[in-house]
């Protein structure tokens, strides 16, 4: 990740330029953005010493744990939203934080970790369809949405998927989905209802720098995210349901195999009794000489693991 700052020229194009020349532009240039990476010092030294914002907001920008607000201050307006990032192997958080500061004709944002949407909305801003920080605030928002939702929805489809193979064989490794897809929907819902409350705050801001159809791109984005909201605890309900449903097969499944267990044991019972009463050392044990013996026993045997057999599935022990 790195750092870049956009100055807008008097027709409309977005200029880049070094971030020392972005402090002259601001009272002359209808528009300049400077996104700065922060985790690098310098770029927190000039956020201090040289931003000239509110001290309050550069604490706010710079802090290690955020989460999805909307406050004004002063002039401006101090924004936190969260979107998927770029790279997860280098954050626990999947969801990763943009930091906006927003005034008339200027809007710096600082991030810890790459945004995925950030490339798209720096495609706009090249492009020429950003004009003014509410633009760019409208922007990021409804980026971040498509983004989200996208991830969102696959979590719903996991789910359908789990829902329709439901099977006992298969219950271990669907656990293990379904919990894994359970623990995502409650980490994004942590972060997107606040997110939404912070877009409906903000599109009500009395600021003179917001216009109207900047209003209706954070109103929409946050109708996105409540839609978004309402998925999630669809996802979570249906993943604690699913739970339920895949311990009660393997329940029923080792119930099934300790009715099994103790049939063969009940069958054998007899059996073993039977061998070990003959199989005694001593004198007198009744056919202990004739050659017939040993074929009346086991026939003995036979049948009365039959007769058993047939009891237990005359009474329904077996199920199938």
């Amino acid at each position: 990740m790195k750092s870049w700052c956009y100055v807008m020229d008097a027709g409309g194009r977005a200029v880049a330029v070094p971030l020392r020349e972005a402090e002259c532009h601001p009272p002359v240039a209808p528009f300049t953005w400077i996104h700065l990476d922060g985790r690098d010092e310098a770029n927190l030294v000039w956020l201090r010493e040289r931003s000239n914002i509110p001290r309050h907001a550069v604490s706010a920008l710079t802090a290690v744990e955020t989460r999805p607000r909307s406050e004004q201050i002063g002039e401006g307006e101090l924004v936190n939203m969260r979107g998927l990032g770029r790279t997860p192997e280098d954050d626990p958080d999947k969801l990763v934080s943009i930091r906006i500061w927003a005034e008339r004709g200027r809007l710096i944002s600082v991030s810890m970790r790459t945004l995925d949407a950030i490339e798209a909305v720096r495609d706009k801003m090249e492009a020429g369809k950003i004009h003014d920080p509410g633009d760019l605030v409208a922007a990021f928002a409804m980026a971040i949405t498509v983004k989200l939702d996208e991830d969102i929805a696959a979590l719903g489809d996991e789910i359908d998927e789990c829902e329709t193979t439901l099977h006992a064989e298969q219950a271990f490794k669907m656990r293990r989905t379904v919990a894994r897809v359970r623990s995502t929907a409650i980490a994004y819902r942590r972060f997107v209802v606040p997110q939404r409350h912070a877009l409906e705050q903000m599109a009500d801001v009395d600021a003179g720098w917001l216009e109207e159809d900047d209003r209706l791109h954070l109103r929409e984005a946050a109708d996105r995210f409540a839609r978004m909201a309402e998925e999630l605890e669809a996802v979570r309900e249906r993943s604690a349901l699913m739970h339920e449903q895949l311990t009660d097969l393997r329940a029923e499944q080792l119930e099934n195999r300790t009715l099994l267990l103790a049939i063969v044991a009940v069958v054998f019972l007899p059996l073993t009794f039977i061998t070990g009463l003959l199989g005694m050392n001593v004198d007198g044990i009744p056919g202990a000489h004739s050659p017939w013996a040993f074929a009346i026993v086991v026939l003995f045997c036979m049948l009365m693991a039959a007769a058993i057999t047939y009891y237990f599935m005359r009474a329904r022990w077996f199920k199938g």
